[in-house]
């Protein structure tokens, strides 16, 4: 049964979704598909709404937020009930990830966007006649596209940053996950931000399509590899910039020294934390020799600990949706077929009534099983076997992605030396999944990871055209290079390059 089916409608009716709890297959309710024509409506009211927007000052437009904090608090319950009925995930994780986290956000760019955007004088080296000054000016309206995993939280931390830096936002949730976009809409509404600053808008892969056609001035999209490219590809031929969050398959390697405990502690959690559907969860695992077998019995003995459920205390919840299910079920049993040890779990779990797979251990492991090399984003830790760390680098380097990793040693120089090597947008030594919940620290891909940052300060200027402004400071009648071009203007062009480039001297000053 899918968790979204399309609803039978009368001839010439607007689309319509049903969307089942994945955790039980209850039907939670029905939403009607946003149109291109309501997609450019929103975008419209956006338009209207945005030079009103960005003339608030940032005291002002904080204010807003800080009221979004104290709604959260107060409402904080509903909201955990309703992202818990969408998605399925433990409350506690509902709690800490998605409404503790985004309290963070929402305080921290309210009380720092006037710093991190404020005009900066920069020094001109050459031109000491000449001030100038950087401006950050918002884009226009931003379109956001955002997942199903984290959907409350991904739905907010982009339109709170493109908010706080002057543009007015048209939002677009996972068709998975839409009542969490509401939730966004309900909070930003209770806080009283102005009509048609924050708009939304509800669908599928058509509306999010839409979005990106919509002539909204940059697209903020995280999701699948697959989805992005095609994201990028209508923003490079609309000449609109776009920041691009995708897949990853994140590497841990565990280092001969690492202290055993901490590092199997840390396996569990990065691969089973939401069922395995985070885009840092730790997807493969590389343990140097001699330490191997001792490190594989803690993790399995840990992970036949955790508990999987629908309701009540629980660890581990349900997949999100068949489809993710069936690429988990593939990848184990190509790894299986490959000569794979299953040591825990393996398959769904039939005690349960929804999409719930057993979190599983995996070991003789080897890159030529998909379970290696594609992002498989479901509750299974696959575990090599390598001879030092220095494989184990090469093995973590060899993916076309490059989002996040994890090391684990005692020696913490060594941790941030081995961190450096990696191929990756962020890396975390002896902890996991840390770097996008850290509000400072810019987040993103290299490789098929993504295309730019979000978080912290270049997160929130990316929201931004830097704009450079440069002022004559002294007002002289005329300009050296300034007509008319004569022999006398040649020969001091040449003395000068001499003297800057040329000499000792010049060098140091230019």
């Amino acid at each position: 049964m899918a968790v979204v089916e399309p609803v039978e409608t009368p001839a010439g009716a607007r689309r319509r979704l049903r969307l089942r709890n994945p955790a039980t297959l209850e039907e939670i309710g029905e939403i009607e598909v946003s149109t291109e024509s309501d997609v450019r409506a929103a975008v419209e009211r956006a338009r209207k709404s945005q030079p009103g927007w960005a003339s608030l000052r940032f005291e002002e437009r904080g204010r807003y937020l800080r009221r979004a904090v104290r709604v959260l608090l107060e409402r904080q319950d509903e909201f955990v009930d309703a992202i818990v009925r969408e998605t399925g995930k433990p409350r506690a994780e509902a709690l800490a990830v998605e409404i503790l986290a985004a309290c963070d956000a929402l305080s921290f760019y309210a009380r720092r966007a006037k710093r991190i955007l404020a005009d900066r004088t920069l020094p001109v080296h050459l031109m000491k006649t000449k001030k100038l000054r950087i401006a950050y000016r918002p884009l226009g309206v931003a379109g956001i596209i955002t997942p199903w995993n984290f959907p409350f939280l991904l739905s907010l931390n982009p339109t709170v940053q493109a908010l706080m830096a002057g543009n007015t936002v048209v939002l677009k949730p996972s068709e998975l996950t839409p009542f969490s976009g509401q939730l966004v809409e309900k909070l930003l509404e209770e806080a009283g931000l102005p009509e048609g600053v924050f708009n939304l808008v509800l669908g599928d892969g058509e509306t999010g399509a839409a979005l990106v056609e919509a002539g909204v001035d940059k697209i903020s999209f995280t999701g699948s590899v697959r989805t992005g490219r095609r994201v990028g590809e209508a923003c490079g031929r609309n000449l609109v910039p776009c920041t691009l969050e995708l897949g990853g398959k994140d590497p841990m390697i565990v280092c001969a020294d690492a202290d055993l405990e901490r590092a199997a502690n840390g396996a569990v959690y990065g691969a089973f934390s939401n069922a395995g559907q985070v885009c840092v969860s730790t997807e493969r695992v590389y343990v140097v020799d001699e330490i191997h077998d001792a490190f594989v019995e803690k993790v399995v003995a840990k992970t036949a600990q955790l508990r999987q459920g629908a309701e009540g205390e629980f660890d581990v919840g349900p997949m999100i949706s068949e489809s993710q299910l069936g690429i988990v079920e593939r990848h184990v049993e190509d790894a299986r077929a490959k000569g794979a040890q299953i040591r825990s779990g393996g398959r769904r779990n039939p005690a349960q009534a929804g999409l719930f797979f057993e979190p599983t251990v995996l070991t003789g492991v080897t890159h030529e099983m998909a379970i290696m090399r594609d992002e498989t984003f479901g509750p299974v830790l696959p575990i090599m076997r390598v001879r030092d760390e220095d494989e184990a680098l090469r093995l973590a380097n060899d993916s076309p992605y490059g989002l996040n990793a994890n090391v684990w040693t005692r020696d913490k120089g060594k941790g941030e030396r081995m961190a450096k090597a990696l191929q990756s947008g962020s890396a975390v030594v002896n902890d996991c999944m840390l770097t996008y919940g850290v509000t400072e620290s810019p987040f993103g891909g290299v490789k098929e990871s993504g295309v730019g940052q979000v978080n912290g300060e270049i997160g929130l200027r990316s929201f931004c055209h830097a704009q450079s402004i440069l002022i004559d400071r002294f007002g002289a009648k005329s300009e050296v290079l300034w007509y008319p071009y004569t022999a006398k203007k040649l020969g001091l062009l040449r003395r000068a390059l001499r003297l800057l480039y040329g000499t000792p001297l010049g060098r140091l000053f230019s």
